[in-house]
């Protein structure tokens, strides 16, 4: 690196790099606190929604008109693996794709080797990394760039069918959930069957002196597909969210990361230039001492 004009190129690259980081850290930060506000006030909605549902089923016996509460032998799953378009976001996704396939080899190796095991793949990078292994049965991209709930319900609504037909027998979904700009926590969510509250809890005294118009096996019949729809939906937003976050952190380290090696690099420019000048001044004197003589 003692060449003066090797360190101006690779100053002049650094300085580049800073500069696109630096934006993208700022765009990330833009599209973060809108995810953000989203994902936080859509969570007291569900948290309240999920807590109804629980109440309800806190004294109900499972029968075939509640079918999507039924336990049965996991013989066919579905994994809803949730990931980005975009890499340049640390080990975000890298991690969404290790926990399926430890998911896979520890939980349901027996499905994958029998091929009853089938993947929804939501976003590039899980579509591109996830379908060498297995059987993707439905992939979409654009979701991540505008989420909208209707087409979400649309894919709620088909495997809520799929497990009434049983078609399927478990539904799990894989995705990082949003705790601040610097944490992402990868879930395993359950999703079908519902889980149903355990008799006997301390929430099912709370419905006890309750009295129900409709009846309760109506609004359960009403609640449930829509708890679920918002269950995706969420899971969705969470996912959106924790990206800019890991992105925002992401460019943000490597800003300050090109602003040391900046510094480093400038500082062998002056020693180098420095040298360069001893030099000159050393030949400068030298051939003025031979012309004495």
């Amino acid at each position: 690196m003692s060449n003066l004009k090797e360190i101006r190129t690779r100053i002049a690259s650094v300085e580049s790099t800073q500069k696109i980081t630096s934006a993208m850290k700022l765009v990330s930060a833009a599209k973060l606190r809108r995810a953000q506000n989203t994902i936080l006030h859509l969570r007291p909605y569900s948290h309240k929604l999920n807590e109804i549902l629980q109440n309800l089923s806190s004294s109900m016996e499972i029968s075939e008109d509640n079918s999507l509460f039924t336990q049965r032998v996991p013989n066919r799953v579905l994994l809803i693996t949730i990931a980005s378009n975009r890499g340049l976001c640390s080990a975000f996704n890298a991690n969404i794709i290790k926990e399926v396939h430890r998911i896979v080899n520890e939980k349901y190796k027996t499905q994958f080797l029998n091929g009853k095991l089938e993947l929804i793949c939501i976003g590039k990078k899980a579509i591109e990394q996830l379908q060498k292994y297995y059987n993707v049965v439905y992939a979409n991209e654009s979701l991540l760039e505008t989420p909208h709930f209707e087409e979400i319900a649309t894919i709620a609504a088909g495997l809520i069918n799929d497990f009434e037909q049983k078609k399927i027998d478990k539904v799990e979904i894989v995705y990082n959930r949003f705790v601040n700009p610097a944490t992402q926590k990868i879930t395993i969510e359950n999703y079908l069957p519902v889980v149903n509250m355990e008799p006997g809890s301390s929430i099912q005294t709370k419905v006890l002196d309750y009295l129900f118009e409709p009846s309760r096996q109506e609004l359960m019949n009403e609640l449930i597909p829509k708890i679920l729809k918002l269950q995706l939906y969420k899971a969705l937003l969470d996912s959106i969210a924790s990206e800019h976050g890991a992105r925002m952190t992401s460019m943000a380290k490597a800003t300050d990361n090109a602003i040391e090696i900046l510094k480093e690099l400038k500082i062998k420019y002056n020693n180098a230039r420095q040298a360069a000048i001893t030099n000159e001044l050393n030949e400068i004197v030298s051939g003025a001492e031979a012309l004495k003589n």
